[in-house]
């Protein structure tokens, strides 16, 4: 862990129970909900361990890392009935290696595009900020799926 990372951060808050976008842990990393909302379902899954890109983790991490994204992007999809995933990890921000996955649904942009075309003041208003019933709803519908789709690769 690393005291400025904001990720390792979060993560301190998961351990502590105080982080409330917390959905589950997986065994290379933490899911949760995204801050704000803009486009429903959005979350984050984010490395158990502070590595600040892929290519450095051991490979046989990095597979498993891989792997488990991909169970999170596919419970996604089915628990917020997407039409289209988008699944980026940048690190430019938060140098943690973590994923953003978002539950795409036809006219959620103005244009058919990325969801960096819509405005970061748009998209990250206070209002997409899910309240606590929409958080909750949101951590159970994820976390129900999830469990479904783990349970048929292990």
């Amino acid at each position: 862990m690393t005291k400025d990372c904001l990720i390792c951060q979060r993560i301190l808050m998961i351990k502590d129970g105080n982080n409330p976008y917390f959905v589950k842990e997986l065994e290379t990393g933490y899911v949760v909900i995204g801050d704000t909302q803009y486009f429903k379902g959005y979350t984050l899954f984010l490395s158990k361990e502070h590595y600040t890109e892929l290519h450095l983790m051991e490979p046989e991490l990095k597979n498993k890392f891989l792997i488990e994204m991909s169970w999170v992007s596919e419970a996604c999809s089915k628990a917020f009935h997407a039409d289209k995933m988008n699944v980026e990890l940048l690190g430019n921000g938060d140098s943690h290696t973590h994923w953003h996955i978002f539950p795409r649904h036809d006219g959620d942009t103005p244009q058919p595009g990325p969801i960096w075309w819509v405005d970061p003041e748009v998209m990250y208003a206070d209002d997409t900020a899910p309240d606590a019933v929409e958080l909750e709803n949101a951590k159970l519908q994820l976390n129900d799926v999830l469990n479904e789709v783990i349970a048929k690769y292990n």
